[in-house]
């Protein structure tokens, strides 16, 4: 995997990586908000490093969207690293989203007809989803 890491500027992308048939970028909103954008194939290939991209992005923010909206092929590796994804941001107490494309959309509901995955239809409708959550969220005292 080959990744550079440069400043983040909001809305631009940066800390690009390419592996195999799949680019992976990352667009902070927000100093605490990332967007994680997919690009190509996500197949078997590259889902693990494509996981631990995302995850650690997560480590550094309270909310992720994962934008697929640029994949291709989402293959049956992808959909477990979805869940891979989501199992890591629930440990680092991160809040995701997904926001599929086409591709990866016919495969979530053949594979996730109960949607327990945290899916939006756009990167926008997933910011608002994030942003009301976390309002929601501060509304709970935390332990002193």
């Amino acid at each position: 995997m080959n990744t550079a890491v440069g400043p983040a500027l909001p809305d631009s992308l940066s800390e690009r990586s390419r592996c195999r048939t799949a680019q992976f970028a990352t667009r902070w909103v927000h100093p605490q908000v990332a967007v994680v954008v997919a690009d190509g194939e996500l197949d078997a290939a590259n889902t693990d490093e494509f996981v631990a991209y995302a995850l650690q992005r997560a480590a550094r923010a309270a909310h992720i969207v994962v934008d697929l909206t640029e994949v291709d092929f989402f293959g049956t590796a992808a959909f477990t690293a979805l869940h891979e994804i989501n199992a890591g941001c629930a440990m680092s107490s991160t809040v995701w989203m997904a926001v599929p494309s086409p591709a990866a959309l016919r495969l979530l509901r053949i594979c996730d007809p109960d949607s327990v995955l945290p899916i939006s239809p756009g990167i926008d409708a997933a910011l608002s989803t994030l942003q009301r959550q976390g309002r929601l969220l501060e509304l709970i005292p935390k332990p002193r």
